[in-house]
């Protein structure tokens, strides 16, 4: 009998089970597993959704501290004068572009002094710009204390030693550059002409698209690599066009056209990792048939939607005559940024950048669109380390 007891109590031990009465409440709940509740509603059990606070990016960062002022002052790159210091108490520019009389009594290092000061006055370092695209076009090689020679063009480059001196070549401009505090280069010129005639064509790579998108490809590696702010020009593309410094220019090629020839080297650049996009003044009736393609957005949405480019778009410079004859100073820029421009390449920024600002107070333009523009600028500066 005692065995069979025995036999028993082993069993219900085994089982997890006792034979003995229940402990007392407050015991079972030192063993909650044992304890077998109602089932709740699922929105009783549910514990309250916490807000996601998705961290801010370098540049938001920085956007989020910058005053309207700041902000459309970032917006606007002017070209150099002796009163630049004076400027930089007025406006936070987003930079300066150079022409060769800035270089003529200069040298290497007393440029070098001289942008090092201006970009210590700035709370943000500015593109600090200049055209040397080499040929017809140089503002700084164009003075022996810079350079033995001013840079060849790029066709004479790729006649004398291809593709590969095209390179080295891309690589001492962007060294020279670099030396003089310079950190963007207004090349390459990607814009494929129509024949030898044309305005363009001494600037350009010559007449061959697919010749020029690997030359757009080859300067747009280097001058990633050398962290040089590349940019291409002049887009949709000159072609035929005559001279917008002078006057109006009204383009009437077929749509089909541009992308047949004029967007194949944009493409490449833009694959390679170009930084901007200068738009020019021609007016391309096929796609805007009033407005200089530098402020329509009709131009600006085909560069964004079916080119993909995700940079910054910057005008050519509103002083020139493409734009002038048409519009006045004021209205050029305010259109300019509706149409989607990131920078604003002038030089009567005086009346340019406080008619932007009122124009955003007015409810013309959205300060929403302003902070589009403004972190594009940043993220650019950042990823060129132009902002530390």
């Amino acid at each position: 009998m005692k065995k069979i007891l025995l036999s028993l109590c082993c069993l219900f031990v085994l089982g997890g089970c006792s034979i003995f009465p229940l402990e007392p409440k407050d015991v079972q709940k030192e063993n909650p597993s044992e304890i077998i509740e109602e089932p709740k509603d699922e929105e009783e059990t549910k514990a309250p959704e916490q807000p996601v606070e998705v961290p801010k990016s370098r540049a938001e960062a920085i956007l989020e501290n910058m005053t309207l002022e700041e902000k459309v002052s970032q917006m606007f790159l002017v070209r150099y004068s002796d009163q630049a210091a004076q400027d930089l108490a007025l406006y936070d520019f987003g930079g300066f572009i150079f022409f060769a009389k800035d270089f003529a009594d200069e040298t290497i290092e007393s440029m070098n002094e001289k942008i090092i000061a201006l970009q210590h006055q700035n709370p943000i370092n500015m593109f600090m710009g200049v055209d040397e695209e080499g040929g017809i076009v140089n503002r700084i090689s164009l003075y022996p204390q810079y350079r033995a020679v001013p840079f060849h063009s790029p066709q004479s480059l790729y006649q004398e030693g291809g593709i590969d001196l095209v390179s080295s070549d891309t690589l001492e401009k962007c060294n020279l550059l670099r030396s003089i505090g310079l950190n963007m280069n207004f090349a390459p010129v990607v814009d494929v002409p129509e024949t030898a005639e044309d305005y363009i064509y001494e600037r350009s790579f010559g007449t061959d698209p697919e010749l020029t998108a690997q030359y757009a490809q080859t300067v747009v590696s280097v001058m990633k690599e050398e962290k040089i702010a590349s940019v291409l020009k002049h887009f949709p593309g000159y072609g035929n066009n005559e001279d917008t410094h002078t006057g109006v220019a009204i383009d009437e090629r077929s749509l089909e056209s541009f992308y047949e020839r004029d967007f194949i080297p944009f493409s490449a650049g833009i694959e390679a990792g170009a930084d901007l996009v200068l738009i020019t003044h021609t007016i391309v009736k096929n796609m805007d048939e009033f407005t200089p393609a530098s402020l329509s957005s009709a131009v600006h949405e085909i560069l964004r939607n079916d080119l993909g480019f995700e940079g910054v778009i910057v005008t050519d410079d509103l002083f020139m005559q493409g734009v002038r004859d048409l519009y006045s100073d004021e209205e050029a820029a305010i259109q300019a940024v509706i149409s989607g421009n990131d920078l604003i390449c002038t030089t009567n920024y005086e009346v340019q950048i406080p008619a932007v600002i009122q124009a955003v107070k007015d409810g013309k333009i959205s300060e929403e669109r302003i902070d589009e523009s403004v972190l594009r600028v940043l993220n650019c500066k950042l990823k060129l380390g132009i902002i530390s």
